[in-house]
C-alpha cells in the first residue's frame, strides 16, 4: 500500500464550525498533516451536544486526527507565532471575516512574503471584496439569499418557508476550497510558487445549483412541459408494509412514462390519447400519480416496488433514517462509518471519506484532540521551542490548554 496522495503536505487551519473544519478534513483524510489553530475560548462546535469526555461528536467528526494547537493571536507574540508556523506549512485555510487576517498582520500578502510557495485559501460568506464582503454570513443565511431556500418552499407547493437543518451551504464549500487547494497544489508544482485563493459560499451554492439555468431564462416556455428535470414530482409512494419510497424519474417524460406504466401493470395506458404527449401528460400529472401511488399500495414492501421498477430503469430508494443506513450491509460493506476514540473507553461513530484509492490508504484517522493538546509537541518540533520558552509563553497566556483529567 502506498502513502496517502497528500503525505508530507502540511495544513494550517484556522477554521471553525464548518465550512473551513470538513475542508481541511479532507485534506487530512487525503494523508496531510493538520494543524488546527484555535483562539483561547477553542471552535464553538467544542461547546456543541451530543458530548462524552469533553469531547463533543460535532468537533469530533470535522476534526479527528488534526494536531490541535491555541494561540491567542490578539498579542503579537501569538502573532508572530502563527506567521512562524506559515512559514513552515504548505497550505492556509481561514475563514474569518473578510480583513481580520490584514488587520491581525497576518494577511495572505505577509505570509506569502514569507513563503512564496505557500497556498492561502479563506472561505466567506461573499467573497473576499465587494458590497456585500462584511456581511455576517451562516449557511441558513445564505442559503436565503442565494434561492435554495424559496426553491425547496416552492418545491413543496408550499409559501410556509423554513430553513432546512442541513447547512448545505457550508460543505459544499468546503468541497469547492478542498478542490481548488488541490489544484493549487498541482499548479505548485510547475511553477514553484503558491497561491491565493477566495472562496464565496454565496457563489459555491449558485456554482452547485443545477436548476440555475432555468431560473435565468429568458425565453418563452411552452406550457405543461417538465423544466429543468423537476425533481419536486418525482413519486413519494408508500408501499403496503408502510415503508416510505421515493422512485426517480419524472412520471410524464418521454419514455419515462412507458417505464411507470410497464412497471405497475398498465402498458396500455402509453397509448391513450391523454397520455400521448408531455403536455398532454402534464394535465392530467394528478391522474398519473394516482396510479402509481395507488399501485404502491399493493406492493408488500419497499424491495418488491424496486423490482418492478428496476426491471424498467428506474431507480428507487427506501426512505431512511440516518441510523437505519448506517446499519445496512452496504455501510457495512464500504466501511461507510468508522469509529474513532472518544478520548475514554469507548468510541464516537462519523462517517468514513467516500473516496477509495486502490493503492493508497485513505480514510479518517486518528482521534478528537483537547484544545491545545498539541501545542508543546508542535511549537517544539517546527519552532524549536524549548520547555523554558514553551513555559513562558504559557505562563503568560500565549498558548493555553483545555485538557480535562481523566
Amino acid at each position: 500500500m502506498n502513502a496517502a496522495p497528500l503525505t508530507g503536505i502540511r495544513v494550517l487551519d484556522l477554521t471553525r464550525v464548518l465550512a473551513g473544519p470538513h475542508c481541511t478534513r479532507m485534506l487530512l483524510d487525503m494523508g496531510a498533516e493538520v494543524i488546527k489553530v484555535e483562539p483561547p475560548e477553542g471552535d464553538i462546535t467544542r461547546a456543541t451536544s451530543p458530548r462524552i469526555n469533553s469531547i463533543a461528536s460535532y468537533f469530533a467528526q470535522q476534526n479527528a486526527g488534526k494536531r490541535c494547537i491555541s494561540l491567542d493571536l490578539g498579542v503579537a507574540e501569538g502573532r508572530d507565532l502563527l506567521a512562524r508556523l506559515a512559514d513552515t506549512c504548505d497550505v492556509l485555510v481561514e475563514n474569518f471575516r473578510p480583513g481580520v487576517m490584514d488587520r491581525l498582520g497576518l494577511g495572505a500578502d505577509v505570509l506569502r512574503a514569507r513563503n512564496p510557495r505557500l497556498i492561502v485559501a479563506s472561505i466567506s460568506g461573499y467573497g473576499q471584496d465587494g458590497p456585500w464582503a462584511q456581511r455576517r454570513a451562516y449557511a441558513s443565511v445564505v442559503q436565503a439569499e442565494t434561492g435554495i431556500t424559496r426553491s425547496q418552499g416552492d418545491g413543496r407547493g408550499t409559501d410556509d418557508y423554513s430553513n432546512d437543518r442541513h447547512s448545505h451551504a457550508d460543505v459544499y464549500t468546503a468541497l469547492e476550497c478542498a478542490s481548488a487547494v488541490l489544484a493549487a497544489l498541482f499548479q505548485r508544482e510547475r511553477t514553484g510558487v503558491g497561491e491565493r485563493i477566495d472562496v464565496s459560499m454565496a457563489q459555491t451554492m449558485l456554482y452547485v445549483n443545477e436548476h440555475a439555468h432555468d431560473a435565468l431564462w429568458d425565453h418563452d416556455v411552452a406550457p405543461f412541459t417538465v423544466r429543468s428535470f423537476g425533481t419536486e414530482a418525482f413519486p413519494v409512494v408508500t408501499a403496503a408494509n408502510g415503508d416510505h419510497v421515493v422512485i426517480s424519474g419524472h412520471p410524464a417524460e418521454n419514455m419515462t412514462f412507458d417505464y411507470y406504466m410497464r412497471s405497475i401493470g398498465r402498458p396500455e395506458l402509453c397509448a391513450e390519447p391523454r397520455f400521448a404527449t408531455v403536455n398532454s401528460r402534464m394535465e392530467h400529472i394528478d391522474d398519473i400519480q394516482r396510479l402509481i401511488h395507488d399501485w404502491a399500495g399493493t406492493m408488500p414492501d419497499p424491495e418488491a416496488i424496486e423490482a418492478a421498477m428496476a426491471a424498467n430503469n428506474l431507480a428507487v430508494g427506501r426512505l431512511r433514517t440516518m441510523r437505519e443506513v448506517c446499519a445496512t450491509e452496504w455501510a457495512d460493506d464500504r466501511d461507510a462509518v468508522v469509529p474513532v476514540s472518544d478520548r475514554g473507553d469507548g468510541v464516537i461513530r462519523v462517517p468514513n471519506s467516500p473516496w477509495r484509492f486502490e493503492s493508497s490508504d485513505v480514510a479518517v484517522r486518528g482521534e478528537p484532540r483537547f484544545r491545545g493538546e498539541d501545542n508543546r509537541t508542535v511549537l517544539s518540533e517546527l519552532l524549536d521551542l524549548d520547555d523554558a520558552e514553551l513555559d513562558r509563553l504559557e505562563a503568560a497566556a500565549v498558548i493555553s490548554s483545555r485538557i480535562p483529567r481523566r
